[in-house]
C-alpha cells in the first residue's frame, strides 16, 4: 500500500487504520474499479442510494465525485427530482441545497 495519504486515511485513518485500508483497497480499489459498471453509473447509483437513505454526511463527497465521473449538474438535479417520488419529498428537499453547495464549490 502506498504511503501517500488517501482521503480515507486523512479522514479517519488515525483512529481506524484497518477501515481506511479496506475502504481504499476494497471499496475504491476493487468495487469502484470493476469495469462491469462505469464510474458514472456507479456515481448515479451511489448518490441515489445516499439521497434515499438520508446519508447527508457522505453526499457532498459523492456528488463531487459524480461530477468528476461525468454526470452533469442537470442529471444530478433530475436524479433528485425523480427520487422525490420514490424516496420521498424530504430526502429530495434535503439533497438540493447540498447539491447547490457542491455545484458552487465546483465552479469556484
Amino acid at each position: 500500500m502506498s504511503h501517500t495519504p488517501t482521503n480515507a486515511r486523512k479522514s479517519f485513518g488515525d483512529i481506524a487504520l484497518h477501515l481506511a485500508t479496506i475502504t481504499d483497497e476494497v471499496l475504491f480499489g476493487d468495487v469502484w474499479e470493476n469495469p462491469v459498471l462505469s464510474k458514472r453509473d456507479r456515481s448515479l447509483v451511489t448518490i441515489a442510494s445516499l439521497i434515499s437513505l438520508y446519508r447527508v454526511n457522505e453526499l457532498p463527497f459523492h456528488l463531487k465525485r459524480a461530477l468528476e465521473n461525468g454526470m452533469s449538474k442537470e442529471e444530478i438535479v433530475e436524479t433528485i427530482t425523480h427520487l422525490a417520488f420514490y424516496a420521498g419529498w424530504p430526502p429530495a428537499m434535503t439533497a438540493l441545497p447540498i447539491a447547490k453547495k457542491v455545484f458552487e464549490e465546483a465552479e469556484a
